[in-house]
């Protein structure tokens, strides 16, 4: 307790150094931070201490996210949410939908496009588009409605193997001249 207090009461100067050498860890004096006391066993012990400030978030409301803009240009950008996930939603569907037509009727994608797929492919695209555009332009990203296996990242990596599916499919048909399975 006493030496808490004298600790405590020692001025806070870069040049003061604290000497404790005996069990009773009494302070023996105040020296020069260059000067060392001849002790009996020559050890020294010095003692340095930092308090760092923490800032406690005192406001009890969770911090708000960043407001998304919803502005058509910035939707529909390079690099804005919409043109990847779109393409790679429609991308997914059309490259279910052309296996599993393969595999029950045996037409290839050509042959499928050609004989009333077009019209199936736009309105599925409008409608894909469309409920893909309604929570973008509403201020509401893929990423804040992602937890789990189900993640905006994990889409996005399955709407471009899809993609690259797609493409895959038509160049091995076309070199085949017929239908992949």
């Amino acid at each position: 307790m006493a030496l808490t207090i004298m600790m405590h009461s020692i001025p806070a100067n870069p040049r003061t150094a604290i000497d404790i050498s005996s069990r009773k860890s009494v302070v023996r004096g105040l020296f020069p931070a260059d000067h060392s006391p001849r002790l009996a066993p020559r050890v020294g012990l010095r003692v340095k201490c930092m308090a760092k400030e923490s800032k406690q978030d005192l406001n009890p409301f969770p911090k708000s996210k960043p407001k998304v803009s919803t502005d058509f240009t910035d939707v529909f950008a390079f690099s804005g949410p919409a043109p990847e996930r779109i393409n790679g939603r429609l991308a997914m569907i059309g490259f279910v939908a052309a296996i599993a037509v393969e595999l029950s009727k045996g037409q290839d994608l050509f042959a499928q496009i050609s004989e009333g797929g077009i019209p199936w492919f736009i309105g599925t695209s409008i409608l894909l588009s469309v409920a893909s555009l309604v929570p973008l332009f509403q201020g509401v990203t893929a990423e804040s409605k992602s937890d789990g296996v189900m993640t905006s990242d994990a889409e996005l990596w399955n709407g471009r193997l899809a993609m690259l599916g797609l493409v895959a499919l038509a160049f091995t048909e076309y070199v085949k001249g017929g239908t992949l399975v």
